[in-house]
């Protein structure tokens, strides 16, 4: 398996043809009447937005910018070649067990497929001392925070709750549940200002919680408080099946305004304007100067999970639009036209991220299969007449199994 989507070769293969930048705004209103999803798209394809802030082109050129340069002024080479090697690897993950969910390893999994330089970027701005609260699809932003592939996989295979500490590295569990984890950002952050720490919490979640009651309480509190919180919001333009549009009419960012702190759009496709704005934001908060949004402009390029089918809500030309700016194609056209790797770097490459996807499929396939009976153990801590009628029930339905195959 290579390490770039067929798209992303055919379109490097073809990089001749310009991509415009990808901000936008969503719909809002112009002349006293709404704007169309037609607007908003045009908008995209024409680089309109003003406030989107972009450090490479998707061609991989570098652009200057006053306010964020600073922030990635003492990037190296080498520092480059490390980003890129995170988002290849990332996708291969990526890649990996979404081939094993359709193999039946694997009950669900969550892609991040054309999110890799909104994660990696941000990741790669925390300190060891921060702390992070994902949602369940931040598994590049896991990968820099230290955390084994194979252990986020337990939870999606049903033979853990977690399957890591979280204090070990600064990284939470996995949070199904939408929203929620902001409010648990906040409140961490909160305490950590009492405690006096020199430290930042970052919350990530997406554009379709940023609709939830928690998100808009965590803007609220965290503002009031001025704790040291960034949210982290990747907009990859879908809830589902839901676009953008239909859940805001201003663009996501803009929303911190009304609660009383800055937020930033940013490129989501852009590994240095991530990495940029993420820095700033965190030594904002580390500053003590309270809470900053931050928008992730970016595209989900799969589906939103293996049992979602985006073909029934969503066209080809807008995807095939959004894979033309590639966050890992964007990254090699940079280091190919600045001379900072080699074949010789990108043929080594692709032998590791072929040894990641056997080292996961092997650790897959090597966990035992979940307890069964575990469920009706953790329910009370005296048990239950009903959960022990339940356990029973249960126990008869297994046994039925064994007794047809027995005939």
């Amino acid at each position: 398996m290579t390490v770039e989507s067929t798209a992303a070769r055919t379109s490097r293969r073809s990089a001749g043809s310009k991509a415009g930048t990808s901000g936008t705004k969503a719909a809002g209103t112009t002349g006293g009447k709404r704007t169309t999803r037609t607007t908003a798209k045009k908008a995209a394809a024409d680089g309109a937005d003003p406030q989107l802030v972009q450090l490479l082109t998707p061609e991989g050129k570098r652009v200057k910018n006053a306010e964020y340069d600073k922030y990635v002024a003492g990037i190296t080479p080498e520092d480059l070649r490390g980003l890129y090697r995170d988002m290849v690897l990332t996708r291969r993950f990526d890649a990996e067990a979404t081939a094993l969910q359709r193999q039946g390893e694997l009950g669900l999994w969550a892609s991040l497929l054309g999110q890799e330089a909104a994660q990696i970027g941000s990741g790669r701005a925390t300190r060891e001392d921060d702390y992070v609260f994902p949602t369940y699809r931040e598994h590049g932003v896991a990968w820099c925070r230290g955390v084994d592939p194979t252990n986020l996989l337990g939870m999606f295979r049903g033979v853990n709750n977690g399957g890591w500490d979280p204090n070990s590295n600064n990284f939470h569990l996995y949070t199904i549940v939408i929203g929620s984890q902001t409010l648990h950002a906040t409140g961490y952050a909160m305490g950590i200002a009492k405690d006096g720490a020199d430290s930042a919490v970052i919350a990530y979640f997406g554009d379709g919680a940023s609709s939830q009651g928690d998100v808009a309480e965590s803007f609220t509190f965290s503002a009031v408080y001025n704790a040291p919180v960034v949210f982290f919001c990747q907009n990859n333009q879908w809830a589902i099946s839901e676009p953008t549009e239909r859940q805001t009419r201003v663009p996501l960012y803009q929303r911190a305004q009304g609660f009383g702190f800055p937020g930033v759009r940013v490129d989501g496709n852009d590994v240095l304007a991530c990495l940029a704005v993420t820095k700033w934001a965190l030594e904002r908060a580390r500053a003590g100067e309270g809470p900053t949004l931050v928008e992730a402009y970016t595209y989900r390029m799969g589906a939103h999970t293996t049992s979602d089918d985006p073909t029934r809500y969503r066209g080809d030309e807008e995807r095939l639009a959004w894979e033309a700016k590639d966050p890992i194609l964007r990254l090699r056209r940079h280091l190919e036209a600045a001379n900072h790797a080699d074949e010789g770097f990108f043929a080594e490459l692709e032998t590791e991220s072929e040894a990641l996807g056997r080292r996961v499929r092997e650790a897959v396939r090597a966990m035992p299969d979940p307890d069964h009976f575990a469920i009706f153990e953790n329910a009370y801590a005296d048990g239950h007449a009903l959960v022990d009628e339940e356990r029973a029930q249960f126990a008869a339905y297994q046994a039925s199994f064994t007794d047809a195959e027995g005939v």
